[in-house]
């Protein structure tokens, strides 16, 4: 991620006759993956995570997603992430995410997503 663009470049797919396959994350620290079903006009997250990075894929539709580094007064910044696009959240990075459309998309963190890790490792902002 950058200043100016959370979108992360996908490497080069794998295409034969039976298909394709496209790598979206190749690292020894991902400990969860989450598939999030989103409906129109739905807001996300509004936080940010102290330790915690997550690296997200859009299955289906498209994402409004809004950033700023975390404990800044600026205007945040926003793009729009359409499907098949990959972007990335580091901690201490205000963010959240805006559904213009129903939508799905993969989260794959660096933490356990279990319930009480999550709670425990993010702080709620008021972003959008």
């Amino acid at each position: 991620m950058t200043d100016t663009n959370p979108i992360t470049p996908l490497l080069k797919p794998y295409e034969d006759e039976r298909g394709v396959i496209q790598m979206l994350l190749n690292s020894d620290q991902l400990k969860s993956a989450v598939l999030i079903t989103s409906k129109k006009g739905a807001v996300r997250a509004n936080h940010y995570h102290t330790s915690d990075w997550h690296y997200c894929y859009v299955v289906s539709g498209s994402i409004e997603y809004y950033w700023r580094p975390t404990g800044s007064d600026e205007e945040p910044r926003n793009i729009l992430v359409k499907q098949g696009e990959l972007f990335y959240t580091p901690p201490m990075v205000d963010h959240a995410m805006v559904f213009p459309e129903d939508g799905v998309f993969l989260t794959l963190s660096g933490s356990k997503r279990d319930a009480k890790s999550y709670d425990d490792e993010i702080v709620k902002v008021k972003l959008v």
